[in-house]
């Protein structure tokens, strides 16, 4: 008995058919995008098959065009291909114009949410931008009015974006070799506590990536517990194994810093479980130049400072008095700052400027009935003067302290500098040479007597505060210079998983040449 094998059916698309060229004047068809297409009707026949081109001439067209021969069928084939060839074009310049104007929602969305304005502002942009195109472009205006931004559009488009940002972010840091993540807890205008996270990785060909990772509301308690499973949420969102964890910073909060309970301890636990290195705990540098700032109290000075600006500017008829006043008196600034207490720079920026406005102040308020007897004593102005030059000097060094890409040698080494200042000033000071506080030597030279001895105790004290803090920088202190000057340091020093490689470093003259290139450029510095 013997069976036979069953007959496999042959595909159409296994014949591999070519469209022929003489099909364009015998049946009116062409090649578009592999598909057989009638220029008369636009119809697509599915399969390179003349019968079918055939039939579909026949049966629909054969009767019109059949009587075009010779030249005049060839002049109708192209005049058909021109038609069909425009209408695709007009099909192609639509969607590139709906996409053009897509483009633009997304793109003037983008500058919305980074100029912190409400999503509102969109439609008002829209007018103004139509207004602008009726007289620029006038025939362009329709392409114009196709560009979205309703609210609800504006809202949309930065959502897309923050998505698609945080979608990148997660891809690069999956390929990152370490990471390390910095924390800070602070509460908005709603009193609700907002937790920022912040990390900062490097992948296998040394690429350093910073970046905001996300910002959690704290509805309940913000305990050290609550802000851990919040970290350990994230972390685990984004992908970051624990084993690549090596740093973490944090604003030195109690919840924070806590030996038993607080997050860091809570978060060098998680590390012992994983098997991992103990990690890398700083409190926050500028956090701790912040808080040796406290020490300056001068109550007396700031306490009339603050009682005159509030009373110019908390009544709106008073201020726009003043405002003219000084106009009138073509001062250099046109009004007074008001302190913020939150903000760290404002008490040295607010100081600086009544300090300026001083005579102004003083006449103003004497001519509004006011009197401020303070302000014409000089002890009183002398002490207004120090502290005008002793926080301006800590805005210096605040302002140094941040930016993006900065080594944590150089940010260490601003502090050092700072306290040999302090060292410079207190031995200055203490001979009654105010030659590094301009402020205090204008009044100086202008006749008001100078005691150096009230102020030594204060930079003392300030001294005092700066070798207390940084408590956990000094203690990674010796590791510092190799990040500084490779190309000096003793080989012999450096961990023994880093020795070949320095030796290799400090002998390539090429790579020597770079970086005095870029010694003194933080960013450069970084890249190095």
């Amino acid at each position: 008995m013997s069976f036979s094998k069953p007959a496999v059916k042959r595909k159409v698309g296994d014949e591999h058919r070519q469209f022929q060229e003489k099909w364009e004047m015998q049946y009116f068809f062409v090649e578009h995008r592999g598909t057989p297409t009638c220029l008369i009707c636009t119809e697509k026949v599915a399969v390179h098959k003349e019968y079918n081109l055939k039939r579909h001439y026949t049966t629909r067209h054969a009767e019109v065009y059949a009587k075009y021969q010779g030249d005049e069928r060839a002049n109708r084939v192209a005049s058909l291909k021109t038609d069909l060839l425009r209408q695709q074009d007009f099909f192609k310049k639509a969607t590139k114009e709906n996409n053009a104007a897509v483009e633009a929602s997304y793109v003037v969305s983008e500058m919305i949410a980074k100029a912190e304005k409400p999503f509102t502002e969109g439609e008002f942009v829209k007018k103004c931008i139509l207004q602008a195109a009726n007289i620029v472009c006038p025939a362009k205006k329709g392409q114009f009015s196709n560009i979205s931004l309703s609210a609800n559009t504006v809202a949309d488009c930065i959502s897309d974006l923050s998505n698609d940002i945080y979608d990148q972010l997660c891809e690069k840091a999956k390929c990152f070799s370490v990471y390390s993540v910095a924390l800070d807890e602070t509460t908005d205008i709603t009193d609700t506590a907002q937790l920022a996270m912040y990390v900062r990785g490097v992948d296998d060909s040394f690429e350093v990536m910073e970046e905001l990772l996300t910002v959690i509301p704290m509805h309940g308690q913000t305990t050290a517990q609550e802000i851990f499973h919040k970290l350990c949420d994230v972390i685990e969102n984004v992908g970051l194994p624990w084993k690549r964890f090596v740093g973490i910073t944090t604003d030195g909060a109690p919840s924070m810093t806590g030996r038993k309970n607080g997050l860091v301890a809570l978060v060098q636990k998680k590390l012992e479980e994983e098997g991992v290195k103990e990690a890398i705990a700083l409190h926050c540098i500028i956090h701790q130049q912040v808080l040796c700032s406290k020490c300056l109290k001068f109550d007396n000075v700031m306490s009339i400072v603050v009682k005159c600006i509030n009373q110019i500017r908390s009544r709106g008829l008073k201020h726009r008095r003043f405002r003219a006043f000084l106009e009138e008196m073509e001062s250099e600034y046109g009004d007074v700052l008001y302190f913020t207490e939150v903000r760290w720079l404002s008490r040295g920026n607010v100081l600086k400027r009544f300090f300026e406005l001083r005579a102004e102040v003083k006449a103003f308020m004497e001519k509004d009935g006011v009197s401020l007897p303070v302000l014409s004593d000089p002890k009183w102005l002398m002490d207004l003067a120090f502290l005008v030059d002793i926080t301006h000097e800590l805005n210096v060094l605040n302002k140094k302290l941040q930016g993006q890409g900065q080594l944590v040698s150089a940010a260490y080494d601003n502090v050092r500098a700072f306290s040999t200042k302090l060292a410079l000033w207190k031995a200055q000071l203490s001979q009654t040479n105010p030659c590094h506080f301009p402020a205090c030597k204008a009044l100086v030279d202008a006749g008001t007597p100078f005691s150096g001895d009230k102020y030594v105790d204060v930079i003392l004290r300030l001294q005092e505060e700066f070798d207390h803090r940084f408590a956990d920088f000094k203690t990674h202190r010796a590791t510092f210079p190799i990040f500084a000057d490779p190309f000096s340091f003793d080989v012999q020093d450096a961990p023994s998983v880093l020795q070949m490689e320095l030796i290799e470093l400090q002998c390539n003259s090429e790579l020597k040449a770079k970086f005095r290139e870029v010694s003194g450029k933080a960013d450069k510095l970084g890249q190095f």
